[in-house]
């Protein structure tokens, strides 16, 4: 079921009583000048605000050119205000004036999870023990999304610049502009307008449009193999290794050299057992299979405990740049004998849809 509003937006604002003056907005955020900017992405412009000079706030206006902006906005609206969670970005209120759709969220100090993990020297600042507190943090959001709120909530847009990070680098996934509601006895949904972020969509969901709490559970494991790499998926590197970031994870877990995956700033100071587990983990998510993958129900009672028997993952899906697909390897002389894939252009590498960008 997706969630599209009737023509009257009065009925957000008496549903949940968030609507906040234009002119609030504009004072907290001083008239958004470019020294409270915090960033931009494909729907406007997010702002650092005060709000009535006691409640910092974190300001997205969405852009008033943008027809994705409404059903982004919609989508927030309808779908965070009746969430609660500490790992989810909490609604504090939004505008509806004139042509200004603005949405107003906590603000969290520590900006996104990418500005951190991807960056060589902030990523000193996270050891195991806080990467591994991201890690079980985001699979309980993703848990109270799936399973554990009122609602059946599908992110479909879960990467790393979608993780904010609090003050104590406890994580609070962000942007639900994608989310869709399913009916609590429903299991896949479909949709012929592919949109995402590369690398982490599940191949299903690109070859075929299908979505579901599995793909949710496939951008988790590309999200953690990116949190022990310390690299993105997209233009992962181990030293003359040309491979993308699921094969050579997969191939070091067959080989018995997983440890080739751990970030170099991790090599000491770390739980052996602890982050070997989470690679395994995150390779039983990102399996070509769907049924294959575990829920998020089954990902924090193996994290929980740690004297559970994992089962053997088995061939994952490669996103291979300029194709998507899974190899299909047969050893004979050692060597691979077969690739099958589907084609991506190049350009779609970051953004999959480039008329709705993200």
């Amino acid at each position: 079921m997706h969630l599209y509003l009737r023509s009257s937006e009065v009925r957000i604002a008496e549903t949940y009583g968030l609507q906040v003056p234009f002119r609030s907005i504009r004072d907290a955020t001083n008239d958004f000048s470019e020294s409270n900017k915090l960033g931009r992405g494909g729907f406007g412009v997010v702002y650092r605000g005060r709000l009535w000079d006691k409640i910092d706030v974190a300001v997205k206006r969405l852009s008033r050119d943008s027809s994705q902006g409404d059903i982004e906005f919609k989508n927030e609206v309808e779908l965070v205000a009746k969430l609660q969670h500490r790992n989810l970005v909490r609604l504090l209120g939004f505008c509806l004036e004139r042509s200004e759709r603005i949405l107003i969220y906590e603000f969290v100090p520590n900006a996104s999870l990418d500005h951190f993990i991807f960056d060589p020297i902030k990523r000193e600042q996270l050891d195991w023990d806080i990467r591994y507190k991201i890690i079980i943090g985001i699979g309980r959001g993703l848990l109270y999304l799936h399973e554990d709120s009122r609602l059946k909530i599908i992110h479909r847009d879960l990467k790393a610049s979608n993780i904010l990070l609090d003050a104590e680098m406890n994580p609070k996934i962000a942007d639900f502009g994608l989310a869709r509601l399913f009916d609590t006895d429903q299991t896949q949904g479909e949709t012929n307008r592919i949109v995402g972020t590369y690398g982490y969509m599940a191949p299903e969901y690109v070859m075929r449009g299908h979505f579901s709490v599995k793909s949710d559970v496939y951008s988790f494991g590309v999200l953690v193999l990116e949190i022990i790499t310390g690299q993105k998926n997209s233009s992962f590197r181990h030293e003359e290794s040309a491979e993308v970031l699921l094969s050579y994870a997969w191939n070091s877990w067959r080989e018995g050299t997983a440890l080739n995956l751990i970030d170099p700033m991790l090599r000491s100071g770390f739980s052996g057992p602890e982050i070997m587990r989470s690679i395994h983990i995150a390779l039983l998510c990102v399996q070509q299979n769907v049924a294959a993958r575990p829920t998020m129900a089954a990902v924090n009672h193996m994290y929980s405990n740690n004297s559970l028997n994992l089962p053997a993952p088995s061939q994952p899906a490669f996103f291979m740049p300029g194709g998507i697909g899974s190899s299909s390897n047969t050893s004979s002389g050692g060597e691979n004998k077969s690739r099958n894939l589907i084609q991506i252009s190049a350009q779609d590498m970051d953004m999959i849809t480039e008329l709705y960008p993200r």
